[in-house]
């Protein structure tokens, strides 16, 4: 095994020599999926399926969505299935009676999960619950396909560290961090002048804030290019996606935050560039699906075939590109506030998303209620460095707190203020008080 300076802020991580991750060259990779029911376990384990030969699958894991795990075990034949509901526990054992795969429920076999035996973990699960899972196979020296970017905003120099300290190999799986991976020169880092992370401007990209105070769940779900789950969709149309993006960027690429750049590229067919100081710029290019940058963690360093679309460049005509509007999109400006305040405030900024999404999911909020509910958090809170993840957990559940809150008083005020009007804070600008 070799080093270099990726990932991380300057921080070696592990680079495994040019051979089949899975141990001898060709030989069988076993690979554990955390979240597997959700969008990128279907396309993780749809490209296992097509490859059974090259995979073996260690565990499975969901948190309710109890008959698709069923399913989804019956026909791979994990060694072990896991829900994360305790009280589905015994309808996943029924399914799973005579197969062989073994079955547990619970926050802790979730950790547990993560903590068997295996080549590759792909850590799937959406939001601040996937966190301690992913840092339990990063303390266990596994390579992690990392899915999940509130994993990084929430405690990136805690997980860097401790990948480098393991020997645990992070591989970015969001299409615009695996670009990058794909084309930034980890041997000479020094050579890079900025990145560039591509967005598709989400489905309200041409929409005035007057015309997105209004837009029901349903218009904010459809996004125009991908298919993704309802929460990263409602990140999308806020770009509150791109703003945890800039900070997961910050975290895996020793770049400074002020070279780190969004750009709207509605067509998603660029899914980022690096820019080097001669001049020259690197971009990766592909048809948006998902299987291909899950095709690259699984198969790093070699290649495997993907069942995605050929770019046909040709077809397309013109790649199109447009500055990112944080008036319009205040979530970009939180975040890069938050990045630029350190400590505890990307986690406080996650959380308050998290809280505020769910409840515009719910119908409980407008849509601008939910960049507004962040601010508001982020002004409230007290940011700190956090040293483990129990204070991060802890500064956590304080920012969801305060964030309910928040969230309450706009839901009792909307009736009053009309039903898409976002309540005014009477706080002034963001995050520069905690710095």
């Amino acid at each position: 095994m070799t080093e270099s300076t990726m990932p991380g802020r300057g921080t070696p991580a592990p680079v495994r020599a040019a051979r089949h991750p899975g141990g001898a060259a060709r030989g069988t990779r076993r690979v554990t999926v955390l979240g597997s029911t959700g969008s990128v376990g279907d396309s993780t384990l749809d490209l296992i399926g097509r490859n059974r030969d090259a995979y073996r699958v260690v565990a499975l894991t969901a948190f309710r969505n109890v008959e698709k795990l069923i399913a989804q075990a019956l026909d791979l034949r994990p060694e072990l299935a896991v829900i994360g509901d305790p009280d589905l526990h015994d309808r996943l054992a029924e399914g799973l009676r005579g197969s062989g795969v073994r079955s547990e429920a619970g926050a802790s076999a979730l950790i547990a999960a993560a903590a068997e035996p295996a080549d590759l973990v792909v850590a799937g699960i959406v939001g601040a619950a996937g966190l301690a899972p992913t840092m339990e196979a990063v303390r266990n020296g596994r390579a992690v396909a990392l899915a999940n970017k509130e994993c990084l905003v929430c405690a990136g120099p805690l997980m860097t560290a401790l990948a480098a300290e393991r020997g645990a190999a992070l591989l970015p799986v969001d299409s615009e961090h695996n670009a990058i991976f794909q084309v930034f020169d980890h041997e000479r880092p020094e050579n890079v002048e900025r990145i560039v992370l591509t967005a598709s401007g989400g489905p309200f990209r041409r929409c005035s804030l007057a015309e997105m105070r209004d837009v029901t769940v349903e218009q904010a779900v459809n996004h125009p290019v991908w298919s993704m789950g309802d929460k990263i969709s409602i990140d999308s149309a806020t770009m509150m996606n791109k703003g945890l993006e800039l900070i997961e960027a910050h975290c895996l690429f020793p770049v400074a935050q002020d070279r780190i750049e969004v750009l709207i590229h509605p067509q998603s067919i660029v899914h980022s560039m690096v820019a080097y100081r001669d001049g020259s710029v690197l971009a990766q290019l592909g048809t948006p699906d998902m299987r291909t940058p899950i095709a690259f963690a699984l198969a790093w360093p070699e290649r495997m075939a993907a069942p995605v679309a050929p770019l046909d460049l040709a077809r397309i005509g013109s790649l199109t590109f447009e500055p990112a509007d944080e008036a319009r999109f205040p979530a970009l400006r939180l975040a890069r506030e938050a990045m630029a305040a350190g400590g505890t405030a990307p986690t406080i900024l996650n959380a308050a998303n998290e809280v505020a999404v769910a409840a515009f999911l719910a119908r409980r909020i407008g849509f601008l209620d939910i960049a507004a509910i962040v601010e508001e958090t982020l002004q409230r809170a007290e940011t700190d460095a956090a040293g483990s993840l129990e204070e991060v957990w802890a500064v956590d559940r304080r920012a969801r707190t305060l964030a309910t809150q928040a969230m309450l008083v706009r839901e009792d005020s909307r009736a009053g203020a009309g039903a898409g009007q976002p309540v005014p804070s009477s706080k002034p600008s963001a995050v520069a008080s905690m710095s």
